[in-house]
């Protein structure tokens, strides 16, 4: 295992399917002025770290960046799990589709924990258990410098961007046409 601990990425509707992996840590990352999730009270005794802001790039008007004061706070919340990880944690990240906030959350976590090992094995450890993964680059950006990991976490994002573009192109099309195309690899942004 990549960590001494169990890890579940998933989205707002996959909450309840979730209730009985015993997780004893919970990140959950909501646009502003998202509600709770009512699913949470099937949890548990559980500690629960709760961020809000929107899954974009790049500054858009009434949206929310994810700042340096989030991705500071979700490591803060990983360096607590590191703590008890002799208790058999188990961390949940969600946010709403389970795809690029959470994801990217998962990664900078996994790195953070595992800083003796290359940012691609966190990578990798994220799309294993999470195959549709297209993390926030500016999560990964922001998390790179904070860990610094000197660039090496961007270019595990890159080519994780490289491999859903080839698999899934529709997936790279969205980014595309929603402000997201830095993370589209320059080379394959004609295809679309």
């Amino acid at each position: 295992m990549f960590v001494p601990f169990g890890i579940t990425v998933c989205g707002l509707d996959e909450l309840e399917g979730h209730c009985e992996t015993g997780a004893t840590h919970v990140l959950s990352i909501l646009d502003p002025g998202r509600e709770e999730p009512t699913a949470f009270g099937r949890y548990g005794e559980h500690r629960r770290l709760q961020l809000h802001f929107h899954d974009v790039i790049e500054p858009l008007p009434g949206q929310v960046q994810p700042g340096p004061e989030h991705v500071e706070a979700l490591l803060a919340f990983g360096r607590e799990l590191g703590d008890d990880a002799a208790r058999a944690s188990h961390l949940l990240v969600h946010c709403h589709a389970g795809i690029s906030r959470s994801t990217a959350a998962m990664t900078l976590l996994l790195a953070q924990a595992r800083p003796d090992r290359p940012a691609s094995e966190a990578m990798a450890e994220v799309a294993r258990i999470r195959v549709k993964a297209w993390p926030n680059l500016r999560m990964i950006e922001i998390g790179d410098r904070l860990l610094n990991r000197r660039g090496e976490l961007v270019a595990a994002a890159h080519a994780r961007y490289r491999a859903m573009t080839m698999a899934r192109p529709e997936l790279a099309r969205f980014m595309i046409e929603n402000g997201r195309a830095r993370e589209v690899p320059d080379d394959l942004k004609s295809s679309f």
